[in-house]
This record gives C-alpha cells, sequence and structure tokens, in this order.
C-alpha cells in the first residue's frame, strides 16, 4: 500500500521536526517547512494526501497560506494546528476564530498528542 504523502507547515523548527518524526514513524511520508513561502513554492499539485499548516506564522499566515495552496489545487484537504487560545499565546484573529467556527474539524489545538494528530489526519484522509 502506498504511504500518504503530507505537507507540514510550521515556523517553529522544534515543532515541525518532532511531527515529522512522528508521523513518519507512523508510516506517512512528509515534506516539512519552517517557512511558508518557500512551502508555497515548491507545493505539487494533486502530491499530497493532506496539508497541515499552522495558523499565526510570520510572512503568512496559515490560512492565508492554505487560500493560496486551494488556488494551485481546489481539492486540498487541510489540517490547521495553533496553540491560540491557550494562556500563554494570542488569541485568534476574528477571520481565524471565523474559519474554526465554520470547518472545526479542521483545527487541532496545541498541545496534542501523537495518537491525536494521527487520528485527526487519517479522519482528514478518509484511511
Amino acid at each position: 500500500m502506498k504511504k500518504k504523502r503530507i505537507l507540514l507547515v510550521d515556523d517553529e523548527s522544534d515543532i515541525t521536526i518532532s511531527l515529522n518524526m512522528a508521523l513518519v514513524d507512523y508510516g506517512f511520508e512528509v515534506d516539512s517547512y519552517n517557512d511558508p513561502l518557500a512551502a508555497l513554492s515548491n507545493f505539487k499539485p494533486s502530491y499530497y494526501d493532506l496539508v497541515i499548516l499552522d495558523i499565526k506564522m510570520p510572512e503568512m499566515n496559515g490560512l492565508e497560506l492554505y487560500r493560496e495552496l486551494e488556488k494551485i489545487h481546489s481539492q486540498i484537504k487541510v489540517c490547521f494546528i495553533t496553540a491560540a487560545g491557550e494562556k500563554y499565546y494570542e488569541p485568534l484573529t476574528e477571520e481565524s476564530e471565523e474559519y474554526c467556527k465554520i470547518h472545526k474539524d479542521m483545527f487541532l489545538q496545541k498541545p496534542f498528542s501523537n495518537k491525536k494528530l494521527v487520528e485527526k489526519i487519517k479522519k482528514r484522509i478518509d484511511l
């Protein structure tokens, strides 16, 4: 069976490293980026089964990146990860909060276990 491919974008390198290792251990192929613009420029349409995006990133936030990726591949499946709402983090922007209410199944609140992330991934890509 072909491994499922995931694109992971988070501006914090420690998060991308740990998530990348965990996802590979669970049998996924993972391309990870800490720079959303680099991820956008290297994006391959119809290549990834799922894109995991952090919401808060410099240069381009996760929702902006999602919109740009969607222009390239309209059937893209996404899961957003966010620390917003935690007491040490900034709240979601109005736009992100509204999007989260509409598409709550697409969001995963940090911190989360690797098992919880894999469950969310499987649900999003219908394994």
